[in-house]
């Protein structure tokens, strides 16, 4: 941890649920880019989390946009800089309902047209807020607003639509592992053209566990295999840091589906497709890493 920088660029007293760690990766994703940058932030809970001008959180400049716009916005930003030779980093920050539902349109366009800039989509698997509906992100089995019976179909692949695009870099990352958030953001930062960064941000109110709880539940969403960390730097694969253990040997699934209230009462039978799930995911990109497609 002595590597992350002491300056703060998200301050504290910020309008974020308690537990919230959409917050937490977003400092650390402002630690690693630095003070020259500017943030597009579609409607999502960012945006209530900067709080209301002159007393906002954000020690960087925010272009706050409409939900399916980001990207585009992003995409004007970039060329805007680079016409003027400066090297500010742009990077989105939006939400999996801004990313893989509403604003995927303006995020293909993007990456089909190589922009320089870094897409960061948190993923709460719901839209949390506007009352954790449910999104594209939200997985089988998980009840929300408006899928109270548990939702019957399985959460959207967002990365293999991403990786589809052939970026220069994508990764993903999770809330409780910092370190490998930070490194990854850096990493990105240094590559020319597209680049995404896939969190998962665990949420205590949507999810409905103990506020003190989130980064255990995301420990756990990694250990159980059920979030994999991974690197796609040119198209090769490197599964990281904790995923390579839990690949091997995963905690049971159990241990991460019983402690979150959205899955209370999941019937064997989703329960088990949710398993199987999980597996089939870890052999995928098992085989990937191996060479063996």
């Amino acid at each position: 941890m002595s590597a992350i920088p002491k300056e703060e660029y998200l301050f504290k007293c910020t309008s974020a649920c308690a537990g919230c760690s959409s917050s937490l990766c977003l400092r650390y994703v402002l630690k690693a880019a630095g003070p020259d940058t500017i943030l597009v932030v579609p409607a999502c809970c960012t945006s209530v989390i900067q709080g209301m001008y002159p007393g906002t959180a954000m020690n960087v400049p925010v272009y706050n946009i409409a939900f399916g716009a980001a990207a585009a916005c992003a995409s004007g930003l970039s060329n805007a800089f680079e016409a003027r030779g400066e090297k500010t980093n742009v990077i989105v920050y939006a939400g999996d309902g801004g990313t893989g539902d509403i604003g995927i349109q303006a995020l293909s366009g993007a990456l089909e047209r190589g922009t320089n800039f870094l897409y960061i989509c948190y993923d709460n698997e719901a839209y949390g807020n506007t009352g954790m509906q449910r999104s594209g992100s939200t997985p089988l089995g998980a009840r929300t607003t408006t899928t109270p019976g548990g939702k019957p179909t399985v959460k959207k692949d967002l990365d293999r639509i991403v990786e589809a695009h052939n970026p220069p870099y994508m990764a993903t990352a999770c809330s409780a592992y910092p370190l490998d958030l930070y490194k990854k953001v850096k990493k990105a930062l240094s590559i020319e053209g597209p680049k995404f960064i896939h969190i998962l941000a665990p949420c205590p109110p949507g999810w409905r566990y103990p506020a003190e709880k989130t980064v255990e539940m995301g420990k756990l969403a990694v250990k159980t295999g059920t979030w994999i960390l991974y690197e796609r730097e040119f198209g090769k694969l490197t599964i990281n840091g904790p995923s390579k253990t839990a690949m091997k040997k995963p905690v049971p699934l159990e241990d991460y589906v019983r402690g979150q209230g959205r899955f209370k009462n999941v019937s064997p039978e989703i329960f088990d497709m949710m398993r199987q799930q999980v597996e089939q995911n870890i052999q995928r990109l098992s085989r990937e890493e191996a060479g063996v497609c």
